[in-house]
């Protein structure tokens, strides 16, 4: 039997059982955001090599401010917290037991991803330095991986205010986002305004609930259907207009990711222009829900949606050590154009294109392994866990320069 027919019989197995009620306009806002991150990391990091062959970060930022633009399509994190929002008010309402065994199997299904990635690179770091890897190879790896987990803890905090997010909701509809955004404005006006010298550095921390919980909040009033279109519109219309003006007027930094030698960053923790982002994402995403659902009808298109969200936390968690997979063997060779060499011309640009497709067949296969890990840890004694969550503590520590 051909491939494509191998893949048209899959799709249409994966049609047949996809239930009648689920919202696949919401599966695949989930699965564009989700491709995002990896496409992201992978188009905007780069390396660099030292004297003794070790990989240290850079970005194509650096040498290229008109790429900036690419980081608003790319950082999808407002898209991510809204269908999050929206997912998590109907799980919400759809409990049997207790809000706090609600909780618990949602944070359950976070961290078995994270606690797999983590002790499995605390097992291999010391083993890939026996090899010969240098340290600052490792070290640079062990950043990438840890990079995109902050994410997680986040999301677990603001899963965890859900209740308080559907109360919100039901007395202020679509406006139970707006004193969080007025909340970021304020510490981004004391820590850019006049007073900037005075304020200290600790209080942009402030932002990184509010300014998260920004588009989670719009996702719970989403799917609590106290947002309709004329809502969609605002956060459209009013959400470009403050994103021009912060950069026309008030000169924030132009990219939504953190630029190496930046002496300001929107991302963390996220500022105001990272909230005006997010309401353009989800105005947008709002108003095409209905045209989004009518095209993924389609069991070709609807297909990889569902694989994608069912590997979700494997691609967040795994993206980087794709990408490592083909870095790390490279630096023995030498500079390799748009893998190890710096990220500082149009060469390196198309180089990198290039190497992307490697890059995911890499995820695809890692995938097949690590995959495991969102499942329950059903055969996993109270021992095996321990030591589990003993290795990703070191990790932690060995990636955040402390130990």
């Amino acid at each position: 039997m051909s491939t494509p027919t191998l893949l048209k019989d899959a799709a249409d197995r994966i049609e047949r059982r996809t239930p009648a009620h689920r919202d696949r306009a919401v599966d695949g806002l989930r699965a564009l955001a989700l491709l995002a991150v990896p496409t992201g990391h992978w188009l905007l990091g780069g390396f660099t090599l030292d004297a003794e062959g070790g990989l240290h970060n850079a970005s194509p930022l650096s040498a290229f401010g008109a790429l900036a633009p690419a980081s608003w399509v790319l950082q999808m994190l407002g898209i991510f917290f809204l269908v999050g929002g929206y997912a998590s008010v109907l799980s919400y309402r759809r409990r049997t037991g207790s809000v706090a065994a609600w909780l618990k199997g949602r944070v359950a299904r976070l961290g078995r991803p994270v606690l797999g990635v983590t002790a499995v690179w605390a097992l291999a770091a010391p083993v890939l330095y026996a090899a010969g890897v240098p340290e600052a190879t490792l070290r640079t790896g062990a950043t990438l991986v840890i990079q995109p987990l902050w994410f997680v803890g986040v999301y677990v905090v603001v899963t965890a205010l859900t209740p308080y997010c559907v109360r919100a909701a039901h007395r202020l509809g679509g406006w139970a986002a707006a004193p969080l955004l007025v909340s970021v404005a304020v510490v981004d006006f004391l820590r850019y305004g006049p007073l900037a010298d005075s304020v200290p550095a600790w209080l942009a921390l402030l932002n990184i609930l509010p300014g998260w919980l920004f588009a989670y909040q719009l996702g719970v009033s989403w799917g609590e259907r106290r947002i309709g279109r004329r809502g969609a519109r605002l956060l459209l219309v009013g959400g470009t207009v403050l994103f021009a003006a912060l950069l026309v007027l008030f000169h924030y930094p132009a990219s939504m990711v953190g630029v190496p030698g930046g002496t300001r960053t929107n991302s963390h923790p996220p500022s105001l222009l990272v909230l005006a982002l997010a309401a353009v994402q989800s105005g947008a995403a709002m108003l095409l829900r209905d045209r989004l659902a009518k095209l993924l009808s389609r069991p070709v298109l609807w297909a990889p949606v569902v694989v994608i969200n069912l590997c979700a936390m494997t691609i967040l968690c795994w993206h980087q050590t794709a990408m490592l997979a083909a870095a790390v063997p490279a630096s023995f060779a030498g500079g390799l154009a748009g893998l190890t060499t710096p990220p500082d011309t149009l060469g390196w640009i198309a180089a990198r294109l290039a190497w992307m497709p490697l890059f995911a067949a890499l995820l695809v296969g890692i995938a097949r392994y690590a995959r495991r890990f969102e499942e329950p840890w059903v055969r996993a004694t109270g021992l095996r866990r321990a030591v589990a969550g003993l290795l990703a503590a070191g990790f932690a520590l060995f990636a955040l320069g402390l130990a």
